[in-house]
């Protein structure tokens, strides 16, 4: 008798049932809302950089003003990528010289931050140390080659002599202070 007073026990049970359902369609909708939320916050911290370090071992182009480079990205540091190009040596590219990268991976879900700490001036010091001729395209198409002397905090001193030539006085056509900014590509001559 008492069910009837309250519109009967299937009633109820159907308005709690849809009620429930209600609840859960909200949940379900709040967790897909912010988990697309996460998604775009997290997708917005990965720099190009992190997407290239996924992508060591790869097969990449390197589009830069001073023309493309392509071959398998070797190594990446927090302002430049080494490219080993098929058939020649490799070649060190200053991230702000590069116009594109065609060959990255898609993934997302990887780690960030796998590249080497250091950046371009630690690199170039060790390309100085090495003492080899080196051809240095800039952004603007122009080509010097030579021995890097120095590197200081945002250039380089080139002591310019023809690629073949070892750095010898009598081999020196001149000397060349080069902005960091200007570098295009850095290629063993």
């Amino acid at each position: 008798m008492g069910t009837a007073r309250y519109g009967g026990r299937v009633r109820w049970q159907d308005l709690f049932a849809d009620l429930e359902a209600q609840l859960l369609a909200e949940q379900r909708r709040e967790l897909q809302a912010e988990v697309a939320d996460r998604t775009r916050r997290e997708r917005a911290e990965v720099s190009v950089l992190d997407r290239a370090a996924r992508s060591v071992g790869t097969v990449i182009t390197v589009v830069t003003g001073a023309g493309s480079v392509r071959g398998t990205l070797d190594d990446l540091g927090k302002d430049w990528l080494l490219v080993q190009e098929e058939g020649r040596h490799a070649a060190l590219v200053p991230m702000p010289a590069v116009t594109a990268l065609v060959g990255l991976g898609t993934r997302s879900d990887d780690d960030r931050g796998m590249g080497r700490r250091f950046g371009l001036g630690v690199a170039l010091r060790a390309v100085a140390r090495d003492r080899a001729p080196v051809a240095i395209h800039d952004v603007v198409g122009g080509l010097a080659t030579g021995t890097i002397d120095k590197v200081g905090a945002d250039h380089l001193d080139l002591a310019e002599h023809p690629a073949d030539a070892v750095r010898r006085a009598r081999a020196l056509t001149g000397h060349r202070v080069v902005p960091f900014a200007a570098i295009g590509i850095v290629r063993r001559a």
